[in-house]
């Protein structure tokens, strides 16, 4: 029966080159001439931690954030910014956290539109990822275009290990 996997993954290496542009970027920037900016990703939980001079700063990272990322060919919807704080040398810093992996309640959202267009599928949450199966691929191609369109969820996806 043929099948495929919602998730939501993200390429660690394209988020390395990304963070490495930024600094890059930063480096010739006039703007940031003077002030120490601090970018530093851990792979291990998955977060990006930066220190910059003051709130102008902090918004302008971002944007270059999200610049490179899209230039990097990850979706920038990974990113989920916290909030900003001060640090005691008179600087701000901001955790992002990079979202990999569908959360339970996604799952669940996910499951609920695919049961309530009536087609002929089967969608388990399995991890943090949903299976669909179903006998005919196009239905398979219309629940794919389905979550695609879906707005309310507020994650990238890919479709992965189609299976005929």
């Amino acid at each position: 029966m043929p099948s495929f996997d919602i998730v939501s993954q993200i390429d660690a290496q394209e988020v390395d080159n990304a963070v490495n542009n930024v600094l890059k970027e930063i480096d010739t920037r006039y703007d940031f001439r003077g002030v120490s900016t601090e970018i530093d990703l851990n792979k291990k939980t998955n977060t990006i931690s930066l220190v910059t001079g003051d709130e102008m700063k902090i918004k302008a990272v971002k944007d270059m954030m999200i610049t490179h990322f899209t230039r990097r060919k990850v979706d920038p919807r990974s990113l989920e910014f916290g909030k900003v704080e001060p640090t005691s040398n008179a600087q701000l810093k901001q955790e992002i956290k990079l979202k990999e992996g569908i959360d339970k309640d996604t799952a669940k959202k996910i499951v609920k539109m695919i049961k309530g267009t009536k087609m002929k599928v089967q969608a388990a949450i399995q991890d943090d990822q949903v299976r669909v199966t179903g006998k005919k691929l196009d239905d398979l191609q219309s629940v794919i275009a389905l979550v695609k369109d879906a707005s309310e969820l507020d994650m990238p996806f890919q479709f992965v290990n189609m299976k005929k």
